[in-house]
Order: structure tokens, then C-alpha cells, then sequence
């Protein structure tokens, strides 16, 4: 067995314990949430790692500060002192650790990043693997051959394909991509308004930061100019960044000398006995409980770990006829699937697990596979016998994403009913900003970390499928997923019924899933004979478009090179320099192009070759490899709990991204098809804007709206003082652009930038706007207010959006977070009401016994493929439906376009 060094970021982890865990406190009144969160997390690594690691070591930040500091005295400025109920819990901690068997560190001027990285590079230099265990991303920049990290909360793993999976980049540019996004947990400034995905996008097309610095000129627009603002810092944020590999430790913390140790039996159960932990005092004494009862009024511990759980694994028929009828019998039983795919379309079962009370679950295998494994029911026999329970939509279910699980039944030919509730979404609806894993959320709401996929499975090209895992370990893994669904339910379901806004929303995310799941199911029809026309035809224009190139610039050339494209535009044609990047090269950017395509034919052919270069090679030429071979339809998958606002993520393929701007673009539409009669589709027109008059109040926004006015030409009208009939079009583009805009925040630098007019001119258009329409200033103010003051805003029907950034932000960061409070209850109410439209044209649908399918749903719009003889009665009843799924002080309007195709029909 290799030597492994475990290495636990103490400090990561009791932070988020504390945070993570209720206010849990002992019969003497002293808080334990953090220490129990932080003695569940090394219990659960000593037995994840007793087959595995030989040597460990917690490693917790000293107080005071460290070398930092001096570097940048607003390093970790922003941090709130230590809770006092926290800080009460870090020698409790540290007894904990060092009793369980871990050696302790604690180096004072020395943070635990820089220790930990220390051992890491000196284990590897002893002859060590190194597993760091952290929920800081700081320290992926140690990943290498020999090291690896680990998330005890999430079970996230990461080698090194593991950083490049999460961040875009790999181990060596990490310093590089956290100068660029900044690191907000320790106050470490990054470029202003770069992200993580612009972070690896301008790492992975220059290499590093260094030479992303050189070419800074070559960045375009707000970006460029924030990151050649942001460079001057760049060594000291460097410095600030790099974990240190050289740091002076005492001689017993060598790697070598950092043996696991047998945990003190006597040491565990005094401080089990002292904090209340009595599940744990059991076990380690094997006695009853000792501790006194609490007075039923004190805080109690978090729910125990299940160690006294009853899993069964039902191999004969008579144990299976038992669990339906206990099932049958039950009010509520959680369920759940294990399968070979990921894919919710091609997956197949593997077994069905289910529990009826916490810590009692069971799992039926069908498909397992491993060697060894014992005889199991037939799959058909099993599904047999589970299908009236299964089928019977008065037997009321609990799963976690039961999307997934109802297409998992579907393919083996079940149709799953009666789901009453889903944790993925009763979690969603109470923090829609927060991870919605079943892992993640029993770390969260019981303390609970059970094992992992990967524990079972590995990971990476060496990881098996879960039909491989051996029985007994897979049986356990299944049965705890469903009960820690019960748990978890039971936890979060009086949460969401205790506020009347969040249990309409929850009712309507339910109905809403199983919508999804049909018109996943159902599918697109796609025309691939038009989709290769078409990339036929683009492929053409790009090379006619490259002829036209070469010959205005006189001689051949590679359009994608930025060093032939300046050579060609500033020395042979002369073109003037409108900027130059930093290594004094003239750029040839974006920005650059579509400044000079303004008065010279060649820039403007290059754009138009990139653009049509990117249309064939994202949409065209991939959409019909898209297509399921048994379906001949196009299957996207919607994510229902990853939007804040509530809306819906398209992915596989993204639907809300086929571009709409261009003809080439729109043309794409066209290969959307009915297999029916022909494709209807319903869009509500102006909902943001509609939604914005029903929550601010304005009399003026509303009046247009009542009277079915052009509310572009009436904004235009208000805004420049003029009758309806002298708006022109310049000026009801202004309007459109003030309308949308201010939806988002915009402010006078963004409108002056849409409209191309001076700062002065927008900021006096804005002015004039808010005269107009007082009531939409006087919400924007209020929900700034709200979102500051209670960290979150509501949609009309009563979801909550959080917005924690706005806690202490300030500048740039504070301002796109007011944007977005601002924008957040009309993108928020315009999602809950296309999901009311879904359900009530699904239920309408249904009752009618019509034969037209609802297959796709983008943005505000509803998309069928419609029976020939359906498609009168659809233009007529479908827009009324989704008019009429809630009553705002404004009229919603719906308005219905049908066609062969998609395009014709939008």
C-alpha cells in the first residue's frame, strides 16, 4: 500500500460547520453545532480513508495575523470578528481532533493554507500521495500527480482533470485565474466584473496572465478596460494568492512523523459525555444513554448519524411483497432509483430503493453485475409487482429531482404517479441561491455526510458503473439516499408550509416538474436535411466570404490570425490604429473590427465570417448529431432548481440560445419541425414590462398597458413630450431601449453605450422617463431597500430571491448586485407565470383528449406540435389560458404564431 498523507483544512471546515449546523447546544447551555458538524466530518474521513491513508494530520489557522497583512493591510478586512459562540468551539475542536487521532498544527503567523501546502510539497518529496480534505478552492493550485483534493461537505473530488472540470484551467494557472476573479472570502481584489467564465476563457486563449497582461489591448470594451486598470496590483494579489511551499515547521510535523493514532476511547467519551452527543457516547462505550434527559424546552443536538439504521436488501419474492405492502400501507414513502446513466433518456435500472420511516429503507437490486454477486429478482418481475403502487396516483411518493426517476420508470415502461413531494425543490423554493444536492443539503439541514458516488465508483476513466459496485455497499449507499430523503423532507417540508408564498410556489414547482418531464419526453422534431443545407450553405458563404477577404487585402491570408489580420489592416491597407495592445502590436479585437467596419469594407466582412463561423460550428453542424436515433426528436433536458429567478436552464441542447439577431440565425428555427400537422407557438408579449407596471404602481405604465397602446411609442411619446404620431423610429428605439433597459438597472453608461450617444444625453432621457413615471423610481428604491435590509426580494406570487452578495458589498460589486434586485421580481413573476401557463395548458390538453404535444418551453414561450385538426382550437384557447393564470393590475396578452416549422411559426 503507497504511504498517504489525509491533511484536513481544519479552519475550512469549522467555519462552515458552524454556518452549516442549527444552534445546537448541551444541557448547560453551550453551543456544539460547530464541533459536532467538525467531529462528523473527521469520522466520516477516518472511515472513508482507514483502507487508504496511513498518516494525518488538522491543520486550523493561528490567531493574530500573518505576513499578508503587511503585503495588504485590507487582506480578510471585510470578515466580521470570530462569533463568540464559534470561538467558544475551537479548543473543544481541536480536543476532538487530536482524541479521534489526528495530529493538531497550529502555527501562529502562519495561515493553515501555507502549512498544508508546505506538507503537501514535502510528503511528495518523502515518497507520500497527499489527499487534502477543503472546502477552499485557494488550494487547487497544490493539485498535481501526488496530490488531490477532497470536499467532505459536497464529496466533490479533484486530480488534476478535476480542477480543469470545475474551474476551466488547470492546477498551475489557478493563482492566475483567482488574480483575475479575486478571492471575496479573503477580501483580495480581482478584475472588476470578470468572472469565472471570462477568468478561463482569457487564460485558456493566452496561456497565463502574464501574457494575457501583454495583450491587454486586444481585450475589448468595459472588460479591457477594468483588466489594464487591474494590472498594477497584479504582483502584489500574486503574492497574496500563492500558497507557501517552504514554511518553517517543528520537527514532529514531518510527514513521516504524522501517524494516524488509535483514537483515545477515554478522551472521546469524557467530551461525548460533556456536549450531549449521546448517539456517539453509545458507541463508544456500548453502554445505555448516560447523559440526563435535556428539559424539553433546550436546544437538542442535531439528528444523529444513522449508526442504529435497519437497511434491507430484498432478494426473494416474499420480502418484496412485503415491502409493497408496506409501502401500500404507508402515508408517505421516499423513492428512489439507482441506473447505468446519467442521462435521463437512455437510463436503465439498476435497482429501486424506498423508506417508510427514518432509518428504515430497503433496496431491490435488478442489475447488478459484480463478480460475486448473489441471485436477484428479475427486473420485469420486481417492476410488476411495484407497478400498481408505482401507477396509482393516490399513493402519495417523496423523491429528490423526481424528474429523473419519473423518465428512469418511463424507459422501462412504468409511468410514475402520485409524486407529492420533492426535496430538490422544497430545498429550491426555501434557497433558490444555494446548491440543491441531496449531500449537500444533509450536510446542511441534519449533519449527515453518507457516502459518496465516487466513494463507490471512483472516478475519472477508472470509475465502474454502478451495476459494478459490490452488492452489500451498493444495497447501503441506495437505501441511505432514500432514507436521508425522508429525513431531509420532514426537515425542510414545515419550513415551506410555514410561509403561504413559498408553499404556492412549492404546489406549482411539483405540478411543474411533471410537466417538464412529458414535454422532455416528448421531444422536437428535427429536420437534419435542412440543418446540412444550411451548414452547407454557411460553409459556402465562409469561403466566399474569405475570397472577398484576400482579395481586398491583395494576397491570401488566415483570417483567424490576429498577427496576419494587423499586417494586412495597418501596414498594407493602412488603416488607422485605433488602439494597440501591450506589447505595442495594433489590435485587432472585437471592438476594434467593428469601429473600423464603420468606414472600410474588410472589417466588416471579418465580422460577418466570424459570425457565420460560430453559427455553423455551434449550431448547424452539431444540433443534428443532437438527435436520439430511436426517436428521430431532439430531447433537451431541463434543469427546474439551477436558475435564482426561478426560470428554467436549457441544456443538451440549449434551447434559449439559438441565436434570434440574425437571418442565418433565425434560419435555424426553421429546421424545428412538426411530425404532426404544424408547429404552433404562444409567447407572452411584454411580460417583464407588464410585470414592472403591476408591481411599481406607476398610474402612467399602466394606463398604456390598459389601453393596449404600442408601449414603446407611448414611452417614446412621455419621455421626448411628444404626440403619439410624431414618435418616430429613432425615438421608439430610444424608448425600447430605456424600457428593457431600466428592467435590468441599466444606468446612464449603459444606455449611452445602446444608443451611441453622449453620457449627458442618456442620463437626461433617464431623468425624464422617471418624471414621467414616477411609480417605477419609487420601486427601484424600495426593493434596493428591501433587498439590503432583509437579503432578499419577492416575486409577485411569493418566491423569495436572495441576494446575499449585497451583505457588506460595495462599489461595482454592490451595484451589479442592486441590477439584479431590481430585475429579480420581473424575471422572477414572469417565470412563475410560464410555469402556471405549463400546467394549465397541459391540464387543458389533457382533458380535451388532444393528440397536439406541448415540446418545447423558451423563455416566455410555449411551443407545440399540433395536430392538423387541433390547430384552430390551440390559436384560440391556448393564448386565452395563458392570459388567464393570474389577474394583475395590467392585462397579460399571449400572442400565437403557427407554422411548418418553428421559425415560421415565431
Amino acid at each position: 500500500m503507497k504511504k498517504t498523507l489525509l491533511l484536513v483544512d481544519g479552519s475550512s471546515y469549522l467555519y462552515r460547520a458552524y454556518h452549516a449546523m442549527p444552534d445546537l447546544r448541551n444541557a448547560r447551555g453551550e453551543p456544539t453545532g460547530a464541533l459536532y458538524g467538525v467531529i462528523s466530518m473527521l469520522r466520516r474521513l477516518l472511515l472513508d480513508y482507514k483502507d487508504v491513508a496511513t498518516h494525518g494530520a488538522c491543520v486550523f489557522d493561528a490567531p493574530g495575523g500573518s505576513f499578508r497583512e503587511t503585503i495588504y493591510p485590507d487582506y480578510k478586512a471585510h470578515r466580521p470578528s470570530m462569533p463568540e459562540d464559534l470561538r467558544a468551539q475551537i479548543e473543544p475542536i481541536h480536543q476532538a481532533a487530536a482524541a479521534l487521532g489526528w495530529t493538531v498544527i497550529v502555527a501562529p503567523g502562519v495561515e493553515a493554507d501555507d502549512i498544508i501546502g508546505t506538507l503537501s510539497r514535502r510528503a511528495g518529496e518523502s515518497g507520500f500521495y497527499t489527499i487534502i480534505s477543503t472546502g477552499d478552492k485557494d488550494l487547487a493550485q497544490l493539485v498535481d500527480d501526488r496530490v488531490e483534493l477532497i470536499n467532505t461537505m459536497s464529496g466533490e473530488r479533484q486530480d488534476r482533470e478535476g480542477v480543469i472540470r470545475k474551474f476551466g484551467v488547470p492546477p498551475e494557472r489557478i493563482v492566475d485565474y483567482l488574480m483575475l476573479t479575486g478571492d471575496a472570502v479573503d477580501n483580495v481584489p480581482g478584475v472588476a466584473k470578470v468572472g469565472p467564465k471570462t477568468a478561463a476563457k482569457w487564460l485558456n486563449e493566452y496561456g497565463d496572465i502574464d501574457t494575457l497582461v501583454a495583450r491587454a489591448d486586444e481585450i475589448r470594451g468595459v472588460a479591457g478596460e477594468n483588466l489594464r486598470a487591474a494590472a498594477p496590483r497584479f504582483p502584489m494579489t500574486r503574492d497574496l494568492l500563492t500558497v507557501r511551499l517552504d514554511c518553517e515547521l517543528q520537527a514532529q510535523w514531518e510527514p513521516a512523523e504524522l501517524d494516524l493514532r488509535t483514537p483515545d476511547h477515554d478522551a472521546l467519551v469524557a467530551l461525548y459525555e460533556a456536549y450531549g452527543f449521546r448517539t456517539w457516547l453509545r458507541e463508544e462505550t456500548g453502554e445505555p444513554d448516560r447523559i440526563p434527559e435535556q428539559d424539553a424546552r433546550a436546544p437538542r443536538e442535531a439528528p444523529a448519524a444513522p449508526d442504529g439504521v435497519r437497511y434491507e436488501t430484498i432478494l426473494d419474492e416474499a420480502a418484496l411483497d412485503d415491502w409493497v405492502a408496506r409501502l401500500r400501507a404507508a402515508p408517505l414513502a421516499a423513492l428512489d432509483t439507482e441506473t447505468t446513466s446519467l442521462d435521463p433518456m437512455v437510463a436503465r435500472l439498476v435497482g429501486v430503493s424506498f423508506a417508510i420511516e427514518p432509518g428504515r429503507a430497503a433496496y431491490v437490486p435488478v442489475g447488478h453485475r459484480a463478480p460475486g454477486t448473489p441471485d436477484q429478482l428479475d427486473r420485469a418481475l420486481v417492476l410488476e409487482r411495484l407497478r400498481p403502487w408505482l401507477e396509482d396516483p393516490a399513493a402519495s411518493k417523496l423523491l429528490h429531482h423526481a424528474k429523473y426517476d419519473a423518465h428512469v420508470f418511463a424507459n422501462e415502461g412504468v409511468e410514475l404517479r402520485g409524486v407529492r413531494h420533492d426535496t430538490m425543490l422544497q430545498a429550491y423554493v426555501l434557497q433558490s441561491h444555494r446548491r440543491v444536492n441531496l449531500q449537500d443539503l444533509c450536510s446542511q439541514w441534519l449533519g449527515l455526510t453518507g457516502t459518496t458516488y465516487e466513494a463507490l465508483c471512483g472516478k475519472g476513466a477508472r470509475q465502474i458503473g454502478f451495476d459494478e459496485v459490490a452488492l452489500d455497499q451498493a444495497a447501503h449507499y441506495a437505501a441511505e439516499d432514500a432514507d436521508f430523503t425522508l429525513r431531509l423532507h420532514q426537515v425542510l417540508y414545515p419550513k415551506v408550509r410555514a410561509e403561504a408564498g413559498l408553499d404556492r410556489i412549492y404546489a406549482l414547482e411539483i405540478r411543474a416538474s411533471d410537466v417538464l418531464t412529458r414535454i422532455e419526453r416528448n421531444g422536437v422534431a428535427i429536420d437534419a436535411k435542412v440543418l446540412a443545407a444550411q451548414s452547407h450553405e454557411l460553409g459556402r458563404q465562409m469561403i466566399d466570404l474569405e475570397a472577398q477577404a484576400h482579395a481586398l487585402a491583395g494576397q491570401p491570408f488566415n483570417l483567424n490570425s490576429p498577427k496576419q489580420l494587423g499586417e494586412i489592416l495597418f501596414q498594407r491597407m493602412q488603416l488607422p490604429v485605433l488602439r494597440k495592445t501591450a506589447s505595442g502590436a495594433p489590435s485587432t479585437d472585437e471592438e476594434v473590427l467593428t469601429r473600423l467596419a464603420q468606414d472600410y469594407p474588410l472589417p466588416r466582412l471579418l465580422l460577418d465570417y466570424r459570425g457565420i463561423a460560430k453559427l455553423k460550428s455551434t449550431y448547424t453542424d452539431k444540433l443534428p448529431r443532437m438527435i436520439d436515433p430511436r426517436t428521430g426528436r431532439v430531447h433537451t433536458r431541463y434543469a427546474q432548481a439551477a436558475v435564482v429567478t426561478g426560470r428554467l436552464a436549457s441544456s443538451d441542447p440549449n434551447l434559449q440560445n439559438i441565436p434570434v439577431r440574425t437571418a442565418e440565425g433565425r434560419r435555424v428555427r426553421s429546421a424545428f419541425v412538426s411530425s404532426l400537422g404544424k408547429i404552433v407557438s404562444a409567447d407572452y408579449s411584454q411580460i417583464e414590462l407588464r410585470v414592472m407596471a403591476h408591481v411599481s404602481g406607476d398610474e402612467n405604465l399602466r394606463r398604456a398597458f390598459a389601453q393596449g397602446l404600442d408601449i414603446h411609442r407611448a414611452t417614446a411619446a412621455e419621455v421626448f413630450g411628444l404626440p403619439p404620431d410624431q414618435v418616430d423610429a429613432e425615438h421608439r428605439r430610444a424608448a425600447k431601449a430605456i424600457n428593457f433597459g431600466l428592467i435590468y438597472g441599466m444606468g446612464e453608461f449603459g444606455l449611452a453605450s445602446n444608443l451611441g450617444i453622449t453620457r449627458a444625453a442618456a442620463k437626461s432621457y433617464i431623468d425624464r422617463y422617471f418624471m414621467r413615471y414616477p411609480g417605477v423610481a419609487d420601486y427601484m428604491d424600495r426593493v434596493r431597500r428591501q433587498a439590503r435590509e432583509q437579503g432578499y426580494v419577492e416575486t409577485v406570487f411569493g418566491r423569495r430571491l436572495y441576494f446575499p452578495e449585497l451583505a457588506g458589498a460595495k462599489g461595482p460589486r454592490a451595484a451589479a448586485a442592486e441590477r439584479a434586485a431590481i430585475n429579480a421580481p420581473m424575471q422572477g413573476t414572469a417565470a412563475d407565470l410560464i410555469k402556471m401557463a405549463m400546467v394549465a395548458v397541459q391540464d387543458w390538453l389533457d382533458a380535451e383528449g388532444l393528440r397536439s404535444l406541448m415540446v418545447m418551453q423558451v423563455h416566455d414561450e410555449l411551443v407545440f406540435d399540433a395536430a392538423e385538426d387541433e390547430v384552430e382550437v390551440l390559436r384560440e384557447r391556448v393564448p386565452a389560458l395563458m392570459a388567464g393564470v393570474a389577474e394583475l393590475a395590467v392585462p397579460l396578452v399571449a400572442e400565437v404564431g403557427v407554422g411548418p416549422d418553428w421559425g415560421a411559426a415565431h
